[in-house]
């Protein structure tokens, strides 16, 4: 099968030329002649003749030596082509190509001028601009960057307090005299004077095409996570606030730690080059951010996902934030997101990548979680079953004593079933906290091993207690409130 690194062709053409410098481009790969695009074996005509010329052509057109070998497979010749990495650029007539995936892909604009800088060692982030001193910038960002350092104990006081020149040069941001694209990117108070794209878009929508208010976040990109998160949430959510004792609490559909990250992440690792935005469009039931990625050589979404050690695209902006406390280094960014998504017992991101194309999809059940928040406001569901009052609130003349929904579900089950003993007060109470929490979960906080757990849940379901809704995995905990 057609990989990365393997192409089929049954018969020869010059323009497959184009393939070997992609190979040449990316990582080195293997052109079979003669083959299938299943990898079987035609045969291939004038073998002998292909044997001679391929050599000649190819480091004629691009300058590079290949491994031209003949080969036979059930009496039929096939020809093996081997091509290996090129430290330089490889270009064919004049233009450059990469291979991608199981795609051959010609590399123009943006994505040429990111290759060059690649093969001569450097990031788009590295690349010095002139005419531009520490003095140019606005001091807020170097205060936030400082507060940050400090408060998370990767820089001491001593570290950061010197001036704002040096502080560039500590964190690599100086070549020459001149300051580096991240600097611009991560301190300067105007970014989009340089990089038209280096801002955040976000939009509250109720259909696709039906956008009803949006707001643009600016300045310093070290700055924009903690302010799109500030807007997100006193603007776009809609939150649950209930209240334990004279506390007021608000939940929203999706955990802060877990949207702050995917943020971080889109600021960080995103592709500056294309003058497009990170877009976040809001809805009544999820939030999507759309962000220019491309992820490194030889990657697709799922090595992403799973364990890999980190490896940023703009490698100078992510060292400033790791210094800032902001971000980790070690490549577990996403693991973060659904980590926290798992403690809230609140559903896991879906990661999308299509070309320079990234997403990030935090969806949530609008209907469960308006129930939700209905209850804690005091508004009583269909079953008539929960009521939660803020303290002194008049309904039908009558003054109410606050109690939060999870204090009258506990007291409605203490009330209306048969004595329970401490262990199965303690697996309600912890229930009624947290739906989707496990047998291992409760075993840990009640104090008894797993096997007592279930069989005190075995207990309180025969009782009409709880009940299970969905499967084991995925599934949630209802604690009934007769």
């Amino acid at each position: 099968m057609e990989n990365q690194c393997i192409e089929y062709k049954s018969v020869w053409r010059d323009d497959y030329l184009k393939w070997l410098c992609g190979f040449a481009n990316a990582g080195g790969g293997v052109l079979y002649i003669g083959k299938n695009d299943s990898g079987e074996t035609v045969g291939v005509k004038d073998a002998q003749k292909l044997l001679e010329e391929l050599p000649n052509k190819i480091r004629s057109t691009m300058g590079m030596v290949a491994d031209v070998s003949l080969h036979s497979e059930n009496d039929k010749d096939f020809i093996k082509v081997e091509i290996t990495p090129y430290p330089s650029p490889i270009s064919y007539h004049g233009k450059y190509y990469l291979r991608s995936g199981a795609t051959n892909q010609e590399l123009t604009g943006n994505a040429l001028d990111e290759f060059m800088l690649r093969k001569q060692g450097r990031t788009w982030d590295s690349v010095p601009v002139p005419y531009l001193k520490a003095e140019d910038f606005d001091r807020d960002a170097f205060r936030l960057f400082r507060e940050k350092a400090i408060s998370s104990g990767r820089l001491t006081k001593e570290d950061v307090d010197i001036s704002d020149e040096k502080l560039f040069e500590s964190l690599s941001l100086i070549e020459n005299n001149y300051l580096k694209r991240a600097a611009i990117l991560t301190f300067h108070q105007r970014p989009t004077k340089w990089f038209l794209g280096a801002y955040i878009k976000i939009g509250y929508f109720r259909t696709e095409s039906d956008l009803v208010y949006q707001d643009e976040i600016n300045g310093s990109i070290l700055s924009m996570p903690d302010k799109v998160i500030d807007l997100i949430y006193t603007k776009y959510l809609k939150g649950c606030i209930r209240y334990e004792g004279l506390q007021r609490i608000d939940e929203y559909p999706v955990p802060k730690g877990a949207l702050r990250e995917a943020i971080l992440n889109a600021v960080v690792h995103r592709d500056y080059s294309t003058g497009i935005p990170i877009q976040i469009k809001i809805y009544d039931n999820k939030i999507v951010i759309y962000n220019d990625g491309i992820l490194p050589e030889n990657w697709d979404i799922n090595d992403l996902l799973n364990a890999h050690r980190s490896r940023p695209h703009n490698p100078f902006i992510a060292n400033t934030f790791f210094r800032s406390g902001q971000i980790e280094a070690w490549g577990r960014g996403f693991d973060r997101i659904k980590e926290e998504c798992k403690r809230f017992g609140t559903e896991e991101p879906v990661f999308k990548s299509k070309g320079c194309d990234i997403s990030t999809t935090f969806h949530w059940d609008n209907i469960e979680f308006e129930k939700e928040k209905n209850a804690a406001n005091g508004i009583v569901n269909n079953e008539n079953d929960i009521v939660n009052y803020p303290e002194n609130y008049q309904k039908s003349g009558k003054k109410t004593t606050q109690k939060t929904t999870r204090n009258n579900t506990e007291n409605n089950t203490e009330n209306n079933t048969e004595k329970l003993t401490n262990n199965q007060k303690k697996i309600i109470k912890n229930i009624i906290h947290n739906q989707h929490i496990t047998s291992e979960e409760l075993s840990k906080i009640v104090g008894i091993t797993p096997d007592n757990v279930r069989v005190n849940i075995s207990k309180l379901k025969n009782k009409g207690i709880i009940r299970r809704e969905g499967a084991d995995k995925g599934g949630k905990w209802i604690v009934t409130t007769q």
